[in-house]
């Protein structure tokens, strides 16, 4: 099949050059094309979408329009407070400028995308996570796209990248419809629904969202998009000035001249084994992300002379064997969160709230002695599969993975962990099961934690055998660190100094939303817009520049 896209020459010129094809990325090419700027999108695999195209798409994003018109109180003041709120300790001093610069420019964002795209939001019923914090919402904040036939995305349709979960339903019908907790009876409910979607080729969650980008951008006439090239090294102009970048597509090396700069939206760094070792040393069980994630912005940046920050922040979750790409991959899911389950680490102690938000950031702290507290554990029953069956069906993809024993203490020996300590552990949560409170870590206080427990409670003993155990350390959907960027995307050098026609958008960031998520759409939401503000800068750029009748 031939591929689809623009065939670079020896050299090539446009006004904006992106490497990246994710969601920041077609933000930021939509928001520049309808400015009338030339865009050219470079993705090195001969897949578009990224790791976007993989979500679930729910997006974050306060004081939007839609939560306007369902009588949701929210402001970008209101939006800031719960921001500063959650956010890890230390990090306003310098996080707080580009927090402001994304509370006040997400709302345009949605906007744009809803008046020159295809692509139409929802408001989720899930809530801020951190409830207790000032400042949050209990709705109007979440939104997810509705479903889109991939065909709007022309000849690209057959190059977006699949996803490992399938994308026959939304974000929310995903969520509330038990999929979890009753696959067979969820897809009997919705079995009409689904055949009726696929009938019409239509596709919802990431793959709704990155079709519809791409149409949008494809429609104003002023996005090229060019596949299986791959950015090598930024062209200089100059000291502290980028140019545009040498990129190289069927073994020709093209010079890409970019009138007014690049923008690097090429995601995390995850899959380059030595970037990954150096600010990740704890044990790994999955990506879930695409290979092709392997830091390429990030070195681009630092050829240019950026400033490398907040490398040590992931995008952490709990994760299921599957495959994707002829491999073993993980499968975003937090399976930990089951009243007949508790996580423990590497001392058989448990270490949080297993229904906590953020409790993937919690692998990362170290334990009382300052040491790793990983490798760490779910520790489960019958009851536990039982009542999340998913959990049993992707353990078979991996054998071995999880593993079975008729006692505790056989479990232990088959973990490597105190049998000893671990019976006391598994003994004191039952008894905070019974007495319906845990003492140690309030599992089931928070509101979150009683919105997603529901009914049932969030404590349930752990009593009925098989035993089961599966590995729970670190699992990552993509890393957040990048160049340190101004307020309005700007790349800055090692010494704070803006680098001239450099710019930076999503995980290939300093990202300013860390390990530390604010809510499920923590991700997409600020890609999305921080897409939109490199655009803007550089639309207001063209226009200083127009103004002075200078090119760039």
């Amino acid at each position: 099949m031939m591929r689809p896209g623009v065939r670079l020459g020896q050299d090539a010129h446009c006004d904006v050059l992106i490497l990246g094809s994710g969601a920041a990325a077609l933000s930021c090419a939509l928001r520049a094309a309808v400015d009338g700027l030339d865009v050219l999108v470079v993705e090195k695999s001969g897949l578009w979408g990224g790791t976007s195209a993989m979500s679930g798409a729910g997006a974050w994003i306060p004081g939007n329009r839609h939560a306007r018109a369902a009588g949701v109180a929210d402001d970008p003041e209101t939006a800031l407070a719960y921001i500063r709120a959650v956010a890890p300790e230390g990090w306003a001093e310098e996080e707080d400028p580009l927090w402001r610069a994304f509370v006040e420019a997400a709302p345009r964002m949605l906007d744009l995308l809803e008046t020159r795209t295809p692509i139409r939001f929802e408001i989720l019923s899930e809530p801020d996570p951190i409830l207790e914090a000032p400042g949050a919402v209990m709705k109007g904040r979440m939104l997810s796209p509705a479903p889109l036939p991939r065909a709007m995305a022309g000849a690209f349709a057959g190059r977006l990248r699949r996803s490992t979960q399938p994308h026959d339903l939304t974000y929310e019908e995903m969520i509330w419809a038990g999929f979890v907790h009753a696959p067979v009876r969820a897809y009997v409910r919705n079995g009409a629904k689904i055949l009726a979607r696929r009938a019409r080729g239509l596709a919802a969650q990431g793959s709704a969202l990155m079709t519809g980008l791409l149409s949008g951008c494809l429609d104003t006439g002023n996005v090229r998009l060019a596949l299986e090239a791959r950015a090598m090294s930024p062209i200089m102009g100059g000291p502290g000035r980028v140019a545009g970048a040498l990129v190289r597509q069927d073994d020709l090396l093209c010079r890409v001249s970019a009138r007014l700069g690049v923008v690097i939206a090429t995601g995390g760094f995850e899959w380059d084994h030595a970037m990954y070792r150096e600010h990740f040393p704890e044990p790994l069980d999955f990506l879930c992300s695409p290979s092709t994630n392997t830091g390429d912005g990030q070195k681009f940046a630092r050829e240019a002379g950026a400033r490398l920050a907040r490398m040590d922040q992931a995008n952490i979750a709990g994760a299921l064997p599957t495959r994707y790409e002829g491999r073993i991959h993980g499968m975003p899911l937090r399976f930990q969160a089951n009243r007949h389950a508790i996580v423990v680490d590497k001392t058989a102690r448990r270490f949080g709230d297993e229904y906590d938000f953020n409790f993937g950031e919690a692998l990362l702290e170290r334990g009382p002695d300052g040491e790793s507290r990983l490798p760490a554990w779910v520790i489960g029953d019958a009851d536990m599969l039982r009542s999340a069956p998913v959990v049993g069906v992707y353990a078979r993809r991996r054998p071995g993975w999880m593993k079975r024993a008729p006692t505790l203490k056989a479990l232990a020996t088959a973990c490597g962990l105190d049998a000893a300590e671990l019976d006391r552990t598994v003994e004191r949560f039952n008894r905070f099961a019974r007495q319906g409170r845990d003492d140690d870590f309030h599992r089931g206080e928070s509101g979150y934690d009683r919105l997603i427990a529901g009914k049932a409670g969030a404590l349930a003993e752990i009593r009925r055998a098989p035993f089961v155990a599966m590995p729970f350390n670190i699992s990552l959907m993509g890393t957040k660190g990048g160049p340190r960027t101004t307020p309005g995307g700007q790349v800055v050098d090692v010494a704070g100094r803006p680098i001239s026609g450099l710019y930076a958008a999503g995980n290939a960031m300093a990202n300013p939303f860390g390990s530390r998520a604010v809510g499920t759409g923590t991700t997409i939401g600020p890609v999305l817009t921080w897409g939109f503000i490199c655009a803007e800068s550089l639309a207001r750029a063209n226009s200083i520049s127009l103004a002075k009748g200078e090119d760039a």
